[in-house]
């Protein structure tokens, strides 16, 4: 399997609107990127945005005729990394405990490489305790956290919970990629 493979998962979250650049710096750099959207992500970013950009069809529905072995393995499948941007609290919640209900989260347990997870949150959200413990059962997990930043946020206050920028996440990508 080629190395430059990766599966971007969008969750639901204002930050999302920034997934499209992260998208486009990879397909520029030469790698292979498969979209996988959540429900609520479709509130923030257009699938068919992010479908032009990775030039593939954007994965949504966990049952999926063409995919016979189903959507979660044969995605998983295709590559070797997998990054969530943005992680709403909610998905890091899912994984967290193992719970399964949907594409993106399914295809999380199905997967067997690298997991980057980029938090993006209010910042009263990403402080309260039940997110720190569900992030350090990720990271014991073996899952790679990148961010989340401080800044200024959606809801018009300063703070740590700001979606690290597409361009760092970019390098952290290829850094990662450029090991294998």
């Amino acid at each position: 399997m080629s190395e430059r493979k990766v599966i971007i998962g969008v969750t639901g979250g204002i930050a999302a609107y920034k997934t499209p650049a992260l998208v486009s710096q990879l397909v520029k750099a030469d790698v292979d990127v498969t979209v996988v959207m959540t429900a609520a992500s479709h509130h923030f970013v257009g699938a068919a945005t992010l479908t032009a950009l990775s030039g593939k069809r954007v994965h949504t529905e966990l049952f999926d005729e063409s995919m016979p072995l189903g959507a979660h393995i044969e995605i998983a499948r295709r590559a070797n990394l997998l990054c969530i941007v943005p992680a709403s609290a909610d998905f890091m919640a899912k994984a967290a405990l193992g719970q399964a209900d949907d594409l993106l989260s399914t295809l999380y347990l199905a997967f067997t490489g690298d997991v980057f997870m980029c938090p993006a949150m209010n910042k009263e959200m990403w402080a309260h305790p039940a997110v720190q413990r569900n992030v350090k059962t990720l990271v014991e997990d073996g899952v790679s956290m990148i961010g989340p930043d401080s800044g200024w946020q959606s809801c018009r206050v300063e703070g740590t919970g700001r979606m690290t920028e597409p361009e760092e996440i970019f390098t952290q990508i290829e850094c990662h990629l450029g090991k294998a």
